[in-house]
């Protein structure tokens, strides 16, 4: 079977079409695991998950990794592949079907993702952060911010970079962190309506940075 290369792959929209396989593809890009441990751990039924683990294998997007015996039967362990990468001019020509897809399974995990690390204390750090900011751009703003966003991605590649060289040196009993970093950027819209009934574009602006949070448990 052909690699999927491209978001508009069918095989590619159908695997993110279904919450479970999507939950399924962001622990498997994290770990390799079996049917059984992921059933575990998304408190799903064995069946449901095995149903959906043998489709994304079918579909191209996770990889037998090795097996092993477990009380007289063969336990499959599997990892996802790499997804396929996204340009600007890529997702520009991409069909809108396909971006809902992917938008739709990068949200899912996204939230499950923070809400888990929350639930830990993740967010208990004093220099931890949480934003969520709404602006009133024209197109040269928008551009500006985009490449913005861009080179902070840039930015906290090296900032890994450095860090991974340091724990190197430091040895292997050396602490580290393990860090979330979500970002999103979008059109928004509104979610309070104008006083005339209409969602309007300017009804809302300013920002909203509670930097230090500590989540309700």
């Amino acid at each position: 079977m052909k690699p999927i290369k491209s978001i508009d792959d069918p095989r590619y929209v159908k695997a993110l079409s279904h919450p479970i396989r999507v939950r399924v593809l962001a622990l498997l890009e994290e770990r390799m695991a079996s049917p059984v441990e992921l059933a575990e751990v998304l408190g799903v039924s064995l069946g449901s998950v095995s149903y959906h683990v043998r489709n994304l294998h079918r579909l191209g997007l996770i990889e037998l990794k090795k097996e092993t015996r477990r009380r007289g039967a063969i336990e499959h362990h599997y990892k996802a592949k790499e997804r396929p990468s996204v340009s600007d001019k890529a997702w520009s020509e991409a069909t809108p079907i396909a971006k809902q897809a992917m938008v739709g399974s990068m949200l899912r995990q996204m939230q499950d993702y923070a809400d888990a690390s929350a639930a830990a204390g993740g967010f208990d750090r004093s220099d931890a952060h949480i934003t969520r900011t709404r602006m009133k751009l024209d197109e040269q703003g928008w551009h500006d911010l985009s490449k913005a966003c861009h080179a902070l991605l840039e930015e906290a590649a090296k900032i890994e970079r450095d860090a991974e060289g340091r724990l190197e040196e430091a040895g292997p009993d050396a602490p580290s962190v393990d860090v979330g970093l979500i970002m999103l950027m979008f059109e928004g819209t509104p979610m309070m309506p104008a006083s005339d009934g209409r969602r309007s574009g300017g009804a809302l602006r300013g920002r909203e940075r509670p930097r230090r949070t500590v989540p309700t448990r």
